[in-house]
């Protein structure tokens, strides 16, 4: 009998030891996730109906769903959460900027779906502009992307307006395309857009996972989440001058056609910053 209580006294310190250490890790966790602001916006709204003309099924109350979802799921985590707006009216692009630029410590996950002329498009794409949100955009395309039944389109690095003038790591995704009539049915069942919110919010929770290892595939753990490689769409090369009327010509109508091409594949992304440009 000493002996067993000997072994006790051993036993006993240890698992207090263990308990406080947990508890330490938790409550690290949590103080972490409280002094973080997650800037939250949902695209367009009030007149603006997002996508193209003639779209049957209106961005801005499917962006706004989502949102909202995004938002007790993350409330529900200890974050601060922040919606540029929480109902349908419509914000403009400036506004929605200052509103995320005044946390400081906050995050900014701007919510979209895509249209296109083209109904075959398909696909999830998240966007990014500095390269501090770059961990960020990967944990979310990470998440959403493979929890999709939808093409990975990736990762892309560009400059819209919302992205380029906030000062916080900001991320745009493209929840699918409206114009798909998969991915449109898909947007419209309340289930899938719970999905889509549970799999931003996992991407938010894990953006301090993410590790320099570039790879496509989808890893079963959380734990390190992969990088991801980006294609670079800010850039635009500028023409030289034609050698001829006949060249110039030419130059015009295969540029042409490749804008139409380029837009009918993204119509509904977020517009680049001027008054007259109208949000994705």
């Amino acid at each position: 009998m000493p002996r067993k209580l000997s072994q006790l006294r051993f036993i006993i310190p240890a698992l207090s030891i263990a308990t406080l250490a947990c508890g330490t890790s938790s409550a690290a966790e949590r103080s972490r996730e409280a002094s973080t602001t997650v800037v939250i916006d949902a695209g367009h709204g009030g007149y603006d109906h997002g996508g193209i003309p003639g779209q049957r099924i209106p961005e801005k109350e499917m962006t706004l769903d989502v949102a909202q979802r995004l938002k007790g799921l993350l409330a529900a985590s200890g974050y601060r959460v922040v919606m540029t707006r929480d109902s349908d009216v419509f914000v403009p692009l400036p506004t929605r900027v200052a509103i995320a630029n005044s946390y400081q410590n906050g995050i900014f996950v701007c919510i979209h779906f895509n249209s296109a002329n083209r109904i075959g498009a398909d696909g999830i794409e998240t966007y990014f502009y500095s390269r501090d949100s770059l961990p960020l955009a990967s944990a979310v395309h990470y998440f959403v992307a493979g929890g999709a039944p939808s093409p990975n389109r990736g990762v892309r690095r560009r400059g819209y307006y919302v992205l380029r003038k906030t000062k916080i790591p900001a991320v745009l995704v493209e929840c699918g395309f409206l114009t798909n009539p998969n991915e449109g049915q898909y947007a419209q069942s309340p289930s899938y857009r719970q999905k889509l919110a549970e799999e931003i919010a996992a991407g938010v929770r894990g953006r301090f996972s993410v590790t320099s290892t570039l790879s496509s595939s989808r890893v079963a753990t959380g734990d390190s989440i992969p990088l991801q490689s980006y294609t670079d769409q800010t850039n635009v090369r500028s023409s030289g001058p034609s050698r001829s009327k006949h060249s110039n010509k030419r130059s015009s109508r295969i540029k042409s056609s490749k804008k139409k091409k380029r837009s009918s594949e993204s119509t509904g992304s977020e517009a680049s910053a001027t008054s007259k440009e109208r949000e994705g």
